[in-house]
């Protein structure tokens, strides 16, 4: 059995697919309200650069909906979801633009777990297709994966 990465460096870029809706809904998300910057596209799909790795939205209107929801922290978080792991002042200063953009969360912007090793800042709120999304960040980025 392979040991454990536990702190690679420097971390490689992830590539994610999702299904969308609407495309120009999409672009209009992820490049205005999240500033993600675009890269390649067709009449199917649109890469986009989140924070240094590539996600893609692919037009698949069947596939979109309603993810699942389990407890956490006494909050009904999103089974299915992605996100992207942030310094604490960056979270904080996302947070502000997204609700000043108004947008709806899923989980308002908070704490979890306070004062345990895996205390962390989250919010998760959806794109114009359902996709939940989670941006968190740690006041200490070394308590990551803290039991």
């Amino acid at each position: 059995m392979q040991a454990p990465v536990t702190n690679p460096a420097p971390l490689s870029p992830f590539h994610l697919a999702f299904p969308v809706h609407d495309l120009a809904a999409a672009r209009q998300f992820y490049g205005q309200t999240l500033g993600c910057p675009e890269g390649r596209s067709s009449d199917e799909w649109i890469d986009f650069n989140f924070y240094g790795h590539q996600i893609v939205a692919h037009l698949a209107p069947s596939e979109t909906g309603a993810a699942q929801r389990n407890a956490v922290d006494g909050h009904g978080v999103p089974v299915r979801h992605f996100g992207i792991v942030l310094p604490l002042a960056e979270w904080q200063a996302l947070a502000g633009r997204l609700k000043a953009r108004g947008t709806q969360f899923v989980i308002e912007p908070y704490i979890r777990f306070q004062g345990q090793p895996g205390e962390q800042a989250t919010m998760f709120f959806l794109d114009p297709s359902g996709n939940a999304i989670e941006i968190k960040a740690f006041a200490d980025i070394t308590k990551l994966f803290a039991k």
